[in-house]
């Protein structure tokens, strides 16, 4: 026994000593797991809850379990703990706690943990199972989820509204939500991109400029951009740097079809139509395009400067079945007939609209009102803008009436930016803030004017009366009441001239003005006249319901006042009329 007793003793014992903490008790609750033994995972997975409260992880696995488990209710009682308590960090509770209200059919709380997963997870781990979800709670609640915003993909919604933006033609509030995109996320290309267009569409040549050489910059092979820069050097007239980038964009042979269309339409603008031709026809092979009219008008576009006119004739024709009541491919049929006959040369636009004199024409034919296709059209609208700051002076004035016809938000922010340009002629910018007032503006206006800052307030008119009294603005508006339907902008912001210059000069010693109406119809009067319009006293004193009379008599003291037979009488007929 004794010798058994020192046997033991001299035999060297090994213990592994077990180490109980979390670690020990995940690791056991994942094989598990693994072995599909739920009830053991949640038991492990509550132990190391235990030694590691503070863990979110360990309380997440344990709300994981009692999902699989389908004990959703308990689940989401932990993952709601978790959020409120232990970590907000951990968006994706949320996500997790959608799909449990969703498995307990309670559809209205699961798109609320969605969308507050979607708005507040940074790294958007779950977007696709999101999107999935997302159609599953618009098929129960029989409405699209009310979702606006998706924190992984900051700036995307943001950036489609710009894009419809632009695409509506309201270049202002694009570049305003464009300029804050990029400042929240300066490496968003496509949003930088877009605010170098919208600039460019604006007339602010400058800073598209300075836009796309930032993109360039940042990622120097992008598409878009080196388009967008051969476009903006062929305005500058630039022939020393764009020869170079046309040559570099002539071997280039994109994949992907919007690269393609980028690439047709900026060779085409750049006056190489072949390569344009080449792959406009590129995109013509593909079945979902062959319902889009535009493309066939720009493949039409490109043949025709080719000398591939019968090509031309059978595309603009395709246009004409497709968009049957645009005026674009009857008039460029019309013009492809002159071409052929060489008294007309190839179009230089590919825009899918008329040429801007054509649009005026158009416009002038129904005097009452812009034809609403030229309110909606942004390029359209684009080409307003541009004329607007780049036109003549004759352009400038069709512009700003065309512009009144339209009267939404970016054409008053529009006159509110040309009023305030000190090298804009005057006239242009008092008729600007005629038709900001015709408009609805009646705000006070900053304007530069006779190459001084002034503010034109809401009860004065832009002069330099001391004082605007009530009964004058009562002739103005009685004058201009009657003329809304028969005379345009610029004819009744003349009349408005008038009458300042005449209250101007007879200022102090204006008459008591005791009849309005007969004030009114002298001033529309002498404005017809100036326009060259037929007008009589009898035919203005029956509108104004005065007599012939007194219309006759105020016609005399404004002529005296203000000369205006002397200045017309080279350019119009005699001012004077025998009363009737």
């Amino acid at each position: 026994m004794k010798e058994k007793k020192i046997a033991i003793a001299s035999h060297s014992t090994k213990i592994i000593p077990i180490q109980w903490d979390a670690t020990f008790f995940f690791e056991r609750a994942v094989r598990s797991m693994d072995r599909y033994h739920y009830d053991k995972a949640l038991k492990y997975f509550r132990r190391a809850a235990e030694y590691e409260p503070e863990n979110p992880v360990n309380h997440c696995n344990m709300a994981g379990i009692l999902s699989e488990m389908g004990n959703y209710e308990e689940s989401n009682r932990i993952l709601l703990s978790i959020v409120s308590e232990l970590d907000p960090e951990m968006t994706e509770c949320h996500f997790y706690m959608a799909n449990n209200y969703a498995n307990m059919e309670n559809y209205e709380a699961a798109e609320e943990s969605l969308i507050r997963y979607l708005e507040e997870d940074p790294d958007g781990q779950f977007l696709e199972e999101s999107e999935e979800m997302m159609e599953l709670l618009h098929y129960e609640l029989e409405r699209p989820t009310k979702l606006a915003f998706i924190k992984a993909r900051e700036g995307f919604f943001e950036h489609d509204r710009a894009r419809s933006m632009l695409e509506e033609g309201k270049f202002v509030e694009a570049v305003r939500l464009l300029e804050s995109i990029v400042e929240k996320n300066g490496e968003f290309m496509a949003a930088r991109n877009n605010l170098a267009l919208a600039y460019y569409y604006m007339g602010m040549f400058e800073k598209a400029m300075v836009t796309i050489q930032q993109v360039l910059e940042l990622e120097p092979g992008n598409l878009h951009a080196l388009c967008n820069l051969a476009i903006f050097y062929q305005h500058a007239e630039d022939k020393v740097q764009l020869k170079p980038l046309v040559e570099l964009l002539c071997k280039t042979v994109p994949f992907h079809q919007e690269h393609v269309f980028k690439l047709a339409t900026t060779m085409g603008i750049l006056g190489e139509h072949g390569e344009a031709y080449r792959h406009f026809m590129r995109l013509l092979k593909d079945n979902g395009l062959k319902s889009d009219p535009c493309l066939y008008h720009y493949a039409a576009v490109a043949a025709c400067n080719i000398g591939r006119y019968e090509e031309a004739r059978r595309l603009w024709q395709q246009v004409s079945k497709l968009d049957s009541e645009s005026h674009v491919p009857g008039y460029y049929l019309e013009q492809l007939t002159l071409m052929e006959n060489g008294q007309n040369t190839a179009p230089t636009s590919y825009h899918y609209h008329l040429p801007f004199e054509e649009q005026f024409k158009l416009w002038e034919k129904r005097s009452e009102s812009l034809p609403d296709h030229m309110k909606r059209d942004p390029l359209v609208r684009s080409s307003f803008f541009w004329a607007l700051r780049h036109g003549d002076r004759h352009t400038k004035l069709q512009v700003i009436q065309a512009l009144g016809m339209i009267a939404d938000n970016e054409v008053k922010d529009a006159l509110r930016d040309f009023i305030v340009e000190p090298q804009e002629d005057d006239y242009l910018k008092r008729i600007a803030i005629f038709v900001l007032r015709s408009i609805g503006v009646h705000e006070s206006l900053n304007a530069v004017l006779e190459g001084k800052e002034t503010v034109i307030e809401h009860s004065r008119m832009p002069s330099r009366l001391p004082i605007w009294e009530d009964k004058w603005q009562s002739v103005l508006e009685a004058a201009l009441v009657r003329m809304n339907k028969q005379y345009d902008l610029v004819q009744q912001h003349d009349l408005l001239t008038l009458w300042i210059e005449f209250l101007s000069r007879i200022y102090p010693n204006v008459p008591k003005l005791g009849k309005v109406e007969g004030w009114a119809a002298a001033l529309e009067y002498l404005t017809a006249k100036m326009h060259r319009r037929e007008i009589s006293y009898h035919e203005v004193s029956q509108r104004y319901g005065t007599s012939i009379a007194t219309v006759s008599k105020c016609v005399k003291r404004i002529d005296e006042i203000c000369g205006i037979k002397e200045k017309m009488r080279k350019v119009l007929p005699a001012l004077t009329e025998a009363p009737v």
